[in-house]
This record gives C-alpha cells, sequence and structure tokens, in this order.
C-alpha cells in the first residue's frame, strides 16, 4: 500500500473501495473539454473516483481519516449506479500491517456523505455493528445534527445504516478541534453544511487535507468545486482561504479521492507541482 513518511507520522492509503462517478458531476460547471486534460473520462463520462481513508499512525496511536464505501454495504443497483469497480478490502489491508479494527484509535470524519461513511458499520450476523468499536469518532456538529435530519436532498446520502450504531462513539465539535498536537480539524462547509478539513502539522511543515472541497488534484482552481456541493460558494471561500495560506508556507496535499496523487505540493505562485506522490494504482 502507498505510504508516506511526514516526520513522526506515517500515512498509510487504504483500499475503501473505488467507484465511477459522473464526471460533470465532480466538476460541476467546469466545461469537460477542460477538466478532462486534468482528470479524463470514459465513454460513459465517469471518471475514476478512489474511496481510499488514510491511516495516519503517530505517537503509538491509529488515526483514520474517513472509511470507504465498506463491504456488503451496498445494493446491486447502488453499485452499478456509483460505478464500484472495488468494494473495501480494509480489514485485509489492517491484517496485513498486523493490526484489526479494534485497534483503531481514532476517526476523522470530514463528512458522512456514503462514500465516505459507509465503512463506519458493517454487518455481524444480519445486524450492523461499528466497524472500529473502540474508537473515538469525531466530526462537526453540524454534520452530526444533519446527517441525523437531513433535508430533501441530503437524505440521498445520509443513510442511517452509516450512523445508528456508532451513535455512542460520536464527539463534535464547532469551528475547530485539536485532536492531539499536530492534529486539528477545522469547519469549513460548503461539500456539505458541515465539512471538515484536516491539517497535520511537524516541525514547522504542513500536510493538508481539503477533503471534498479539493477532491482531487485537479480541483486546485478555486472556482472548480463539484455539481455534488451543498454550499458551492461556502467551498470556493474556503478553498481561497486554505489555498493562498498553503503557497505561502509550503503546504503539501494529501488526497482522499484522487485516482492519479496521493500528494502534491505546488510552488509559491500554485503554479507548478514542487514535489508529489503518485497513487501507485493510478
Amino acid at each position: 500500500m502507498d505510504t508516506l513518511i511526514f516526520h513522526e507520522m506515517i500515512m498509510y492509503w487504504l483500499d475503501g473501495g473505488v467507484v465511477s462517478f459522473d464526471g460533470g458531476a465532480i466538476f460541476g460547471v467546469v466545461p469537460k473539454p477542460l477538466w478532462n486534460k486534468k482528470y479524463p473520462a470514459n465513454e460513459k463520462n465517469q471518471i475514476t473516483h478512489a474511496t481510499e481513508p488514510i491511516l495516519i499512525q503517530y505517537q503509538g496511536k491509529n488515526y483514520l481519516i474517513d472509511t470507504g464505501i465498506g463491504k456488503d454495504k451496498l445494493t446491486e443497483k447502488q453499485k452499478r449506479n456509483f460505478g464500484v469497480q472495488e468494494e473495501s478490502r480494509i480489514e485485509e489491508n489492517l491484517n496485513e500491517m498486523g493490526l484489526s479494527a479494534n485497534d483503531i484509535d481514532v476517526v476523522l470524519m470530514t463528512h458522512m456523505h456514503f462514500d465516505h461513511a459507509s465503512g463506519l458499520t458493517r454487518y455481524s450476523k444480519g445486524e450492523l455493528v461499528s466497524t472500529y468499536p473502540n474508537a473515538v469518532i469525531y466530526m462537526t456538529e453540524t454534520e452530526w445534527e444533519e446527517v441525523r435530519h437531513p433535508n430533501i436532498r441530503s437524505r440521498s446520502t445520509y443513510w442511517k445504516q452509516n450512523w445508528e450504531a456508532i451513535q455512542d462513539q460520536v464527539v463534535t465539535f464547532d469551528k475547530e478541534l485539536e485532536v492531539v498536537p499536530g492534529i486539528n480539524m477545522y469547519h469549513t462547509g460548503g461539500h456539505s453544511n458541515g465539512h471538515a478539513v484536516v491539517k497535520l502539522t511537524q516541525n514547522g511543515e504542513t500536510v493538508m487535507h481539503m477533503a471534498d472541497i479539493m477532491a482531487s488534484s485537479a480541483h486546485q482552481n478555486p472556482l472548480w468545486v463539484m455539481a455534488y456541493d451543498d454550499y458551492p460558494m461556502d467551498s470556493v471561500y474556503a478553498k481561497v482561504k486554505w489555498m493562498e495560506r498553503a503557497y505561502q508556507d509550503n503546504y503539501k496535499f494529501i488526497f482522499y479521492h484522487d485516482a492519479y496523487y496521493r500528494m502534491i505540493q505546488w510552488d509559491e505562485n500554485g503554479k507548478e507541482i514542487a514535489d508529489y506522490m503518485k497513487r501507485s494504482k493510478g
């Protein structure tokens, strides 16, 4: 599995599943001739959309950013509609590392859309149970409220089967949260009203996970936001804020959805790639 060492932190990308979403939905109002140069589509106008959680081992604990699409959670109709190429193999990944789901200490949920949250629960003897029973699950208070009381738009992606079994594990925050020194979450809104990003800091350096307000390296332009975004202008404002800071301070970016890159760092002008790590399965 792809691995990135960041001082005391080691990051591993786990096999959380791969789907094929409509390219127009992923790039919103951006004309296809523009986005297709950066992120090619197939004959059905679908793009490969990885859903691959990032395991961070840090100071003796295991932190997981999001949880993939799960295994044996989707119906055949859903698999067809979402273009599922692979289901989750996270349990197998952890076993290869000498770990199990019981060893996950913290889950950092950027938001609770099905392609990020389906892996939170699994079936055991016909009942849904928590996949990571010993973990604290962090998300914004706004996201937790909406996932339990979805509106007419969001109920298509906030599914009870992904949150009912983990209610006792959830800890929420408002604007920002220091999980531990070096790992912070920030409420941005945009993609969902409760969407959050994750900032990792070590020895004066920063790795930023923008989650779905910058789902891939091709979404670097602040105006390139998904048609799935509930509040697109909030996504734009959040990207402008974080990207200006990132270029100035040499942040690296890591991705959950990108089918081609695990990490990218742009130069101070945001024009050239200064450093990168490709997805080995890309």
